[in-house]
């Protein structure tokens, strides 16, 4: 029986700003390179049992068919030791100084062979995440002119985010055919946008398609007619969005959506936007992207800083909890939480685009490895509610080993049966695609 998939995470962003000149390393400002033992401890004392983390890519990369494999080998070794299963984050944010930046259509190929080399190296892993949140470093990185090629441009973005999805593609293909049974859990930030006026209306209507366009792509979902001559106008040709179209990947996936205070945003009429703080809460939005992809869901970020009071992050724990339980009882197969990260962060108050050393209050525990009330309040709460939500519950049985039962018959058997079931599944698929055509769609 595979139970929820409590989870926390080990924050390794490491974007590029000033131009490319500075890199912004996490796991290196929050000291995990020192204490990654330490930091695993913590994972187990938790009992989450599952943990969100890569490896430092610009470090391993080092250029075409050229690793340096040496932590990866020691910290994967460690997390196999402990019985701690992985969901694999292959690239966060950022790349290798080789490389460049997102806007470089060299990329996706690239990364795919990066992926694949991971994979057989570490056949034990299944769970990944192969390009962490793709609408958002696009959106930072080509729009916003935060990091990497820092551009301000919808041309800029959707370069970036066409090379990025097509790297997760192709990263999935690789893998699958390193490891069949291997399922994706794509963390995606989950976004809403109120108009604040009715001139309001059409802005706000626009950006509620943008921020699935990541999404689209990577299950081959027709996007509107609209968003296909926005795609087309920016540099995105037929065959590139045909080629996501005809992936057919949807079956070996789970969507994780990413939610924070920040996520819901108040668009003006001069199509400016500000943060609105919750006000659907993430309930409402996953069921929104639950109905349009139809996939299991795993929430897969979630913090806020721990304030004067102390109990800011605790409360905020219960209310995420809460929107988990109700869409669970609603009847949306939901198969994991994540409170992200395991310690506090650094600058991630000007996410990560200013070079301040700012620690910010965000983690279970602190940059000492002490644990915050939130710590204690999860590790309360994995231990209350492990043994009721076994996903059987919500008709979902995940084919999840531990790494200590990846070895002999019953790891191949399990990996035979999921590959006939997604063959099902595909072929099913395929059918209904070629039945339900036509409406507002290229």
């Amino acid at each position: 029986m595979t139970y929820f998939m409590f989870a926390t995470g080990i924050e390794n962003s490491y974007p590029t700003i000033q131009r490319g000149t500075v890199r912004v390393d996490e796991l290196d400002k929050c000291g995990h390179y020192t204490h990654w033992q330490r930091d695993f401890e913590l994972v187990q004392e938790l009992g989450t049992g599952y943990l969100r983390y890569g490896p430092p890519l610009h470090r391993v990369w080092l250029g075409p068919d050229q690793y340096d494999w040496s932590f990866v080998d020691q910290t994967y070794a460690e997390l196999k030791r402990r019985d701690i299963v992985p969901i694999t984050d292959l690239c966060h944010f950022g790349v290798p100084d080789w490389l460049g930046n997102f806007q470089n259509p060299a990329f996706p190929e690239l990364f795919a062979a990066y992926a694949r080399a991971f994979a057989q190296r570490y056949p034990w892993v299944q769970l990944y995440t192969p390009v962490n949140e793709m609408y958002i470093c696009a959106l930072f990185s080509g729009k916003y002119g935060w990091w990497n090629e820092q551009l301000t441009t919808d041309l800029g973005f959707v370069t970036a985010l066409k090379h990025l999805v097509r790297a997760n593609v192709l990263a999935m293909h690789a893998i699958l055919e390193v490891r069949p049974d291997a399922i994706f859990i794509q963390s995606e930030s989950s976004e809403y946008y109120h108009a604040e006026n009715p001139a309001a209306i059409g802005n706000a209507e626009f950006m509620n398609e943008v921020r699935f366009l990541s999404l689209d792509l990577n299950y081959g979902h027709r996007v509107s007619s609209e968003m296909y001559e926005y795609l087309l106008d920016n540099g995105m040709t037929r065959d590139e969005y045909h080629f996501f179209l005809n992936s057919h990947l949807k079956q070996h996936c789970i969507m994780g959506n990413d939610y924070y205070v920040t996520n819901e945003h108040l668009m003006s009429a001069d199509g400016e936007t500000r943060a609105s703080g919750e006000i659907y809460g993430y309930s409402v939005i996953t069921t929104q992207y639950y109905r349009r992809y139809g996939l299991p869901v795993m929430h897969t970020e979630t913090n806020i800083v721990q304030g004067p009071g102390g109990d800011e992050a605790v409360n905020w724990l219960r209310k995420e909890w809460a929107n988990v339980l109700r869409v669970r009882n609603d009847g949306l197969p939901i198969v994991g939480f994540t409170w992200y990260s395991l310690t506090d962060q650094v600058d991630w108050d000007s996410a990560l685009r200013e070079n301040n050393g700012r620690i910010n209050p965000l983690g279970l525990y602190d940059l000492d490895r002490n644990i915050r009330p939130v710590g204690a309040a999860y590790k309360q709460l994995i231990q209350e509610w492990q043994g009721v939500l076994p996903t059987q519950s919500v008709v979902l049985s995940l084919p999840i080993s531990l790494p200590s039962q990846q070895q002999g018959a019953a790891a191949v058997q399990a990996a035979t049966a999921v590959e006939q079931a997604a063959t099902k599944e595909a072929s099913q698929a395929q059918g209904s695609e070629i039945s339900a055509t036509g409406g507002d769609q290229p």
